[in-house]
């Protein structure tokens, strides 16, 4: 939904998957607004133009009165109406600081109008947008339609490998006034788009390829409901208007376990309950914001209540920054258990960043997980625990 470039597919080698391995999915539920009565307290409403009719020359300006509750569903309005130096308002709803998640499946079910200059829209955006912008923190749409197009799209975009911009999707043809459940599942080494069950893309991200480590972080959900901008164009059918965009209900699920590796969680170095001789400084890695250093032979860091869903062999990921390489150990249980050792290499300076990882073995429970010095020298920015 924000961009400043649309849909420039950049084909980069190894992105697209043209068949895909088919897996059990455990979803569990975890998050869900059912909008039966009252819109949920996760939401948060973003007013006004924004920057640029937020980043797209949209036409609108948006209002926290413009979304309500009509039998059992969450309700859109665009409106034709001047208000705030525009000709148009409507509502953009968002869960940033309150809710979100890396991997899962996200769903919605939805219908929605279909006119000169709308653009409904349900996506996703990276946590770190405020620190890093966008398109570096990733967006992921899961439903965009724009006009009257026959087809619906999933997109990603992003800051790809070589430091440009890019971007990656496909669309299918949805009759959208009628409801259509809209959805992604989404682990370490895919993303892939639904309309009622049937796949229509798909994106490899395993190993962080074609630059795409962002879809390994924490991302939130926005719904909103635009008129007009770079993409739909500045033409609208006034006569369409007032119109409408259903929301039926928004779940999230996640992976508890089983045959298929979706279950990970990324935890910030600098996110510890207690430590010994470290201390915690600006980053300049992706991502921006802090990260532990000044860690020397001895020092650790504890991280409580990590929960494992199933007991097996996790790849546990260290993002590292060494002048002259060191080594470290993970451990649960203030060290009655230690899962295993790992080499940080010289990377060439205290913020020159590498990602260094090792397979381990852990049993289903939830720990305290502790991150032990056995050679000082080294800066460390997070760590990630995934599923094999």
């Amino acid at each position: 939904m924000m961009r400043s470039l649309k849909l420039s597919l950049m084909l980069t080698a190894g992105l697209a998957l043209t068949g895909s391995v088919v897996s059990a999915q455990n979803w569990q539920l975890v998050w869900q607004d059912e909008f039966t009565n009252s819109i949920g307290p996760d939401w948060v409403f973003e007013t006004g133009t924004g920057s640029g009719g937020w980043g797209n020359n949209e036409l609108e300006y948006y209002r926290r009165e413009n979304a309500t509750i009509e039998n059992g569903q969450l309700v859109i309005t665009a409106k034709q109406e001047s208000f705030g130096g525009m000709n148009y308002t409507s509502a953009r709803m968002k869960t940033q600081g309150r809710k979100s998640w890396t991997y899962g499946k996200i769903e919605a079910r939805i219908a929605m109008p279909s006119f000169q200059g709308s653009w409904p829209a349900f996506w996703m955006l990276g946590s770190n947008i405020t620190s890093v912008g966008w398109p570096s923190c990733g967006e992921i749409d899961i439903m965009e339609h724009v006009n009257t197009d026959p087809n619906v799209h999933g997109t990603v975009h992003w800051t790809g490998s070589n430091g440009a911009y890019a971007s990656y999707g496909s669309s299918t043809p949805v009759a959208v006034t009628g409801y259509h459940v809209y959805s992604i599942e989404w682990d370490a080494n895919t993303i892939k788009w639904f309309v009622d069950g049937v796949q229509f893309n798909v994106i490899n991200i395993a190993g962080n390829v074609g630059g795409t480590e962002e879809f390994h972080r924490d991302f939130f959900i926005l719904l909103n409901f635009a008129i007009g901008g770079n993409w739909p164009g500045f033409t609208v059918n006034n006569g369409a208007l007032p119109a409408k965009m259903y929301v039926d209900y928004v779940r999230v699920y996640q992976n508890s376990g089983g045959n298929n590796p979706g279950f990970s969680t990324t935890i910030q170095a600098e996110s510890y309950s207690s430590m010994s001789g470290v201390q915690v400084e600006p980053t300049t890695d992706a991502g921006g914001g802090s990260n532990v250093g000044y860690i020397e032979t001895g020092d650790w860091m504890a991280y409580p209540s990590v929960n494992i869903p199933t007991t097996g062999t996790y790849r546990v990921e260290y993002r590292v920054a060494s002048a002259s390489g060191g080594r470290l150990s993970i451990d649960v249980n203030a060290g009655a258990n230690v899962l295993g050792y790992v080499d940080i290499p010289s990377t060439g300076g205290w913020q020159n960043w590498t990602t260094v990882s090792h397979n381990v073995t852990i049993n289903a429970g939830t720990y305290n997980f502790g991150i032990f010095a056995q050679t000082g020298g080294w800066n460390i920015n997070w760590f990630r625990i995934t599923k094999l």
